[in-house]
């Protein structure tokens, strides 16, 4: 059963943020869980290594082992740390980086199958940049030399380090252990396994995998560079679905997106996190929605807004400059312009008119708004929750509604217009 040793333990200095670089995220959730989710597929023991006071990357490892690296002396130095965790383990360890976070469970599986003593993920990225390069002779790798530390020939070498490898626990802690730093930076580098493998005759293989699924990330603009093939990868994954995108490049997904196949989303749509549509809906352009359920058929925006909780019923429709909260739209129902539906329940059937808004927080606490089936609400009309208004009630434009409405009723809550002939605008226009 193979294991998995996770270094997470980078500030990401390069990144220019109080935020541990793990915890940065892609697609709405941070790296290491990214990478959790592909490792915990494969490997049937998992040790994340953070830094000192880094309790909230500790907090996303779990259920997971977390060891401390206290000292940051290097790669080889952070997996060392490992070790005593898996001091009874006999069988292979992979050690990956938190910052490689798109590495895929299909890509980790081809590593552990490498016909070989010890391996390691390399790829060939368009611009090497400062990778470390693969030195190699035919199928054999010799050995992995790091940029700073490379000759002119060396650095020539298009095979780059991405530098997850793979050995068996009780070849790989020796050879972690015996790791110098008599380099550049004086740090313990985890790549000088390889050397140290070769050296006593173990055979190396390097896995190629694209340099998309592989690339490391240390700042900002990198960072963006994964999130643009992240979200590539996502939208790939909902049009081969069956979604339809009318400009997919416009359209943000968030990691959890779950979009029915017959789904039609137009440009310049934002998912966020815990967000399903069912089949058949529509969700038109400019619109954004998290935390919400999207029925068959339904139609969604333009310039809508659907926040947590929200639930729009079977062919309901939610229009333009709406916004949904923790309300549920009933079949059928209709809010089509310009309205708040914060903590209600809206019937199926029912039309709510422009400018309609449901009055839920009085300063201190939410209260919920309660409206029937096939009942018709005026538009500016507020709501003033606690307040239920009945199966075919009709509010009239411009109310302000404070007490229940029965069902079948009418309910006018305005004040009476009085007219004053010839008390009309005497200024200048």
């Amino acid at each position: 059963m193979p294991a998995a040793i996770l270094l997470a333990a980078g500030m990401g200095t390069r990144m220019r943020s109080a935020l541990p670089k793990a915890m940065h995220p892609l697609g709405g959730r941070p790296m290491l869980r990214h990478l959790l989710a592909a490792v915990e597929q494969v490997f049937d023991r998992i040790v994340v290594v953070v830094g000192p006071g880094m309790e909230g990357l500790a907090k996303i490892a779990a259920p997971h082992d977390v060891v401390v690296q206290h000292e940051r002396l290097g790669t080889a130095h952070a997996a060392r740390m490992a070790a005593p965790l898996l001091a009874d383990y006999a069988g292979e360890v992979a050690v990956l980086y938190a910052d490689n976070p798109l590495i895929t469970a299909a890509t980790m599986r081809r590593l552990l199958q490498a016909p070989a003593d010890i391996a390691l993920l390399a790829m060939r990225p368009a611009d090497a940049a400062k990778y470390g390069r693969v030195v190699s002779e035919g199928a054999r790798v010799l050995r992995v030399v790091e940029w700073a530390d490379a000759s002119e020939a060396e650095r020539a070498i298009g095979l780059c380090n991405a530098g997850v490898i793979r050995a068996p626990a009780g070849r790989l802690f020796p050879w972690l252990a015996a790791v110098g730093n008599a380099n550049a930076a004086g740090e313990y580098y985890l790549p000088d396994v390889i050397s140290l493998a070769v050296a006593e005759g173990a055979h190396c293989a390097a896995v190629e995998a694209p340099e998309a699924e592989l690339r490391g990330i240390n700042s900002r603009a990198e960072l963006a560079l994964a999130e643009g093939e992240l979200q590539a990868a996502l939208r790939a994954t909902a049009l081969a679905g069956g979604v339809t995108m009318v400009a997919p490049e416009t359209v943000f997904l968030h990691h959890d997106t779950v979009l029915e196949q017959d789904t039609l989303v137009e440009p310049h749509v934002v998912f966020g996190p815990g967000v399903r549509v069912e089949s058949g809906a529509l969700i038109r352009a400019f619109s954004h929605l998290e935390g919400c359920v999207v029925r068959r058929d339904a139609i969604i925006g333009p310039y809508a807004r659907l926040r947590p909780g929200a639930d729009v019923g079977q062919g309901a429709h939610v229009g333009n400059f709406v916004e949904l909260k923790a309300t549920t739209l009933g079949a059928g129902a209709k809010a089509n312009h310009l309205a708040y539906l914060g903590d209600a329940s809206v019937g199926a059937g029912s039309n709510i008119g422009a400018g309609t808004i449901t009055c839920n927080y009085d300063g201190v606490n939410k209260h919920r708004t309660e409206i029937g089936a096939r009942s018709f609400i005026g538009s500016n009309t507020a709501l003033v929750a606690p307040v239920r208004v009945g199966d075919g009630a009709l509010i009239a434009a411009g109310s302000t509604i404070t007490e229940d409405v029965p069902d079948n009723t009418l309910a006018l809550a305005r004040g009476r217009q009085v007219n004053k002939p010839g008390r009309g605008f005497k200024g200048k226009t």
